[in-house]
């Protein structure tokens, strides 16, 4: 039987402590004693360590009310640790710098056109960017998450393919992490946005659920038993390339029929009668200006997307699905359509007692969020 030694102990409550003020945000120390199972005297050691080295601070709550002395809240401090989170999109791309506790201390986003998607363009404005983000806000990030629409291979991120940014066999996370000189993790755009539900959205406290992300492409995520699934070398949750329409449109990843050409950026316009390559803002305006009243519009979009939804709750039995990107522009009352239709259709629906579909609600920060949890990982555990 091996014994724990006092230090690997210490080390362990500590971190354990450091990641519930993360996600948890502040809290008393009676709170946490109790979630973490800990005795008064070891989280006193242990706030007042994380105290003396700047990661926390205990104030009185603004709020107090009733009689008797107030128990302090132990506070995150965000600029104590701080990540760069990185979102490459089709045709945008934004950098954040994350403090410790979730918080974003400033951003930058620029669009991608023609050679500004090239790999090596992308990465010299991210490192620049970075830079002089930083140096405004006075901090220095300890590692960078990179959020990508693409096959990534989790052990170094490297980038398979990004079909739609015509990128192949860049090594994204070698390269990204010697211009920074930061450590890095790269990982698929839709997998980082299950990340960011899991820790910060609709997903908190969920066992098993699925992030659907609606983009130029469409991705997955997917969450077993609490924990992000990421398969074998981080290549999983390519569900828009699973094939609905035998037949149906080329896609480009060489198949056809793939559920992406059927409920993705382009299948949209073309439901609404917009171009198919027309701006982003044109199509989540006209999704808005339908939140009344869709009429028959949608109704061949709606019947794809709950198609593949009925195949995805089919195969995975997750007890949420989570909506984001361009599905959250959807009229609520189509979402709720189709969460019926897939509650009756779906056989493991039925038997679980209906699956529960609804948008995310951590908007256009999403993936960076997601980024900035994945370089997270590592980082409390060594604070």
């Amino acid at each position: 039987m091996t014994v724990a030694r006092p230090d690997e102990v210490r080390r362990f409550n500590r971190s354990s402590l450091l990641r519930l003020l993360h996600i948890g945000g502040p809290a008393t120390r009676a709170a946490l004693a109790t979630e973490l199972g800990l005795n008064r005297s070891t989280i006193k050691m242990l706030v007042d360590g994380l105290a003396e080295t700047g990661l926390v601070e205990e104030k009185v709550p603004r709020l107090a009310r009733g009689a008797g002395r107030p128990s302090l809240l132990v506070l995150p401090q965000p600029q104590a640790a701080v990540v760069l989170a990185v979102d490459v999109q089709v045709e945008r791309a934004g950098i954040a710098l994350v403090g410790f506790g979730g918080q974003i201390l400033g951003r930058n986003s620029w669009n991608l056109h023609g050679r500004q998607r090239d790999p090596h363009e992308v990465m010299t404005h991210v490192a620049e960017s970075a830079a002089l983000l930083a140096a405004d806000l006075g901090v220095s990030p300890m590692a960078a998450g990179i959020s990508v629409p693409g096959v990534v291979r989790r052990s170094d991120g490297h980038v398979h393919t990004a079909a739609n940014l015509d990128w192949d066999e860049v090594a994204l996370g070698q390269r990204m992490g010697a211009c920074l000189g930061l450590p890095v993790v790269v990982g698929n755009d839709a997998e980082f946005g299950a990340l960011a539900e899991l820790m910060r959205g609709s997903g908190r406290g969920a066992s098993d659920a699925v992030f659907v992300s609606a983009d130029v492409g469409v991705g997955g995520g997917l969450i077993a038993q609490g924990a992000l699934l990421r398969g074998s070398a981080g290549y999983l949750g390519e569900i828009g390339h699973m094939t609905v329409r035998p037949g149906g449109r080329t896609c480009h990843c060489g198949n056809e029929g793939c559920w992406e050409t059927e409920v993705g950026e382009a299948a949209l316009c073309r439901a609404l009668g917009l171009p198919e390559h027309g701006p982003r803002g044109t199509i989540v305006a006209e999704l808005r200006s339908l939140q009344g009243d869709y009429g028959d519009l949608l109704d061949e979009y709606l019947d794809w997307l709950t198609l593949g939804l009925v195949n995805v709750v089919n195969i995975l039995g997750p007890e949420l699905v989570v909506l984001g990107d361009l599905f959250t522009a959807l009229p609520d009352a189509a979402v709720n359509r189709v969460a019926e239709q897939v509650r009756g259709r779906s056989m493991v629906s039925r038997a679980m007692g209906g699956v529960r579909i609804q948008k995310s609600s951590l908007g256009t920060d999403l993936k960076l969020l997601g980024a900035a949890e994945a370089a997270f990982e590592d980082v409390l555990g060594m604070l």
